[in-house]
């Protein structure tokens, strides 16, 4: 086998691409019916290491196409194009509690694919592989510059679309965990959206006061957008997942600055005190923690925090008044927020109000909280670290089927590119604008 090792042949086209590009990975000169193992290896910034693999046979003429070809067993099973990326999970032995996450975008993952005889499911590192091949993950595209932000006590970076410009313009918020989060922004402005990325919970100014901001901090962020020379001022949208979705659709509705294009809200609610700042929505949920729950695990399970979803108008924001077309994306199987509940609610109180022509939502059966980009590798729990005068750090069940979730996160992230491009680079008048079932 020796001198056959040597004629392996392993392709990843394109060996070099966007986070949320396929790529395609083919075994060749191997034995016809020959048992083979495609291992693909990651070592995150952390220093932690997360594998997947999958087990393949040669067909007649020596080759495996994994884009065409069943997994017969590991980390996935069947014909999964993507699998060795969505997969991914930490090697055994490894902290519990981990979720794979981006912190240097201005760096590529670097994946190693590999593929090795036999059937294995353990000890790839005592073995030689038969070939490999490194791939380069990048969230941020040629060209897309890399700003960071701190004009008006702002803590975020703008990330601008490769080009002269204008773009349309997006303010991306992360939720209850904080911190200046950027993958997401360096990929929407990869597909031409000048993305502002921005920590709201942990900002340098709450750091220095003490204080959680308020409202003007994000109409701030807004007027960066607007003022800037490279960014369409009439075309902005905001994109808000789990608590960043409450503050989206409270400045959508009830801020007389931030004037919205659209917005999409992923794995969030409109239920929170809506004269409240965001310390007293931090109090309201804190108010509920009696209704924490836990699973067999001793996971924490929060999702009946806001459940049952309030009738009082007091305890909602009234998406009744929104004007401008919203997506909502859920995982009915979302264990950390009632978000499918929460968009049931939404889409009752805009048919009453008649602007329901305004909503879309995306429903996922199976998925989870955590809904990313997509070939993201899902964490059904992990550690969480609260924003609080006395953080905590929990193991939270986020939910979702390792499966599942990785089509909704595929599917949800090109719908929602889709919406944002038809709305941010439509006609004029963002009123008139109606979403659509995409």
């Amino acid at each position: 086998m020796e001198r056959k090792r040597c004629c392996v042949k392993l392709s990843v086209q394109p060996s070099r691409g966007l986070m949320d590009e396929k790529f395609s990975v083919s075994v060749q000169n191997v034995l016809p019916g020959l048992p083979l193992t495609v291992h693909a290896f990651y070592k995150c910034e952390g220093g932690y290491s997360w594998e997947a693999f999958a087990h393949y046979t040669a067909n007649a003429t020596g080759t495996v196409n994994v884009s065409e070809d069943p997994s017969l067993g590991g980390t996935y099973s069947g014909v999964e194009p993507m699998g060795l990326m969505w997969s991914l999970r930490p090697v055994p032995g490894s902290k519990k509690g981990l979720r794979m996450r981006k912190m240097n975008v201005q760096t590529p993952m670097e994946v190693l694919i590999s593929v090795y005889q036999g059937h294995m499911t353990q000890g790839f590192g005592e073995q030689v592989a038969l070939a490999g091949v490194v791939v380069e993950r990048w969230y941020m595209a040629p060209g897309v510059r890399r700003i960071p932000i701190t004009e008006g006590g702002l803590t975020a970076t703008l990330f601008l679309p490769s080009g002269p410009g204008p773009f349309p313009g997006l303010l991306d918020l992360w939720g209850g965990g904080g911190k200046l989060v950027e993958y997401r922004s360096a990929l929407l402005a990869s597909h031409g959206i000048a993305s502002l990325a921005l920590d709201y919970l942990t900002p340098q100014i709450t750091k220095e006061t003490g204080k959680m901001v308020d409202n003007e901090y994000f109409e701030a962020a807004y007027r960066v957008l607007v003022q800037h020379p490279q960014i369409l001022g009439s075309r902005i949208a905001m994109l808000g997942l789990s608590f960043g979705t409450s503050v989206t659709l409270r400045m959508a509705v009830y801020s007389q600055v931030i004037k919205l294009r659209c917005a999409v809200c992923i794995s969030g609610s409109h239920v929170q005190p809506i004269d409240g700042t965001l310390d007293q929505i931090m109090i309201y949920y804190n108010d509920n923690a009696d209704k924490t729950r836990f699973n067999e695990e001793q996971h924490v399970i929060w999702r009946d925090l806001l459940m049952p979803i309030p009738t009082d108008p007091s305890l909602k924001v009234d998406v009744g008044r929104l004007q401008c077309p919203l997506l909502l994306v859920v995982g009915e199987d979302d264990q950390n927020w009632p978000a499918y509940e929460s968009a049931m609610d939404m889409k009752a109180m805009m048919q009453r109000a008649g602007n329901e022509r305004l909503l879309t939502v995306l429903s996922y059966p199976n998925a989870g909280h955590l809904i990313e980009p997509p070939y993201t590798p899902s964490a059904r729990a992990s550690t969480f670290k609260t924003v609080s005068s006395t953080p905590q750090t929990l193991m939270v069940l986020w939910g979702g089927e390792t499966v599942a979730h990785a089509l909704a996160q595929e599917d949800s992230w090109r719908k929602t590119l889709v919406f944002l491009r038809e709305n941010l680079y439509g006609g004029c008048d963002p009123a008139a604008a109606t979403s659509s079932h995409l």
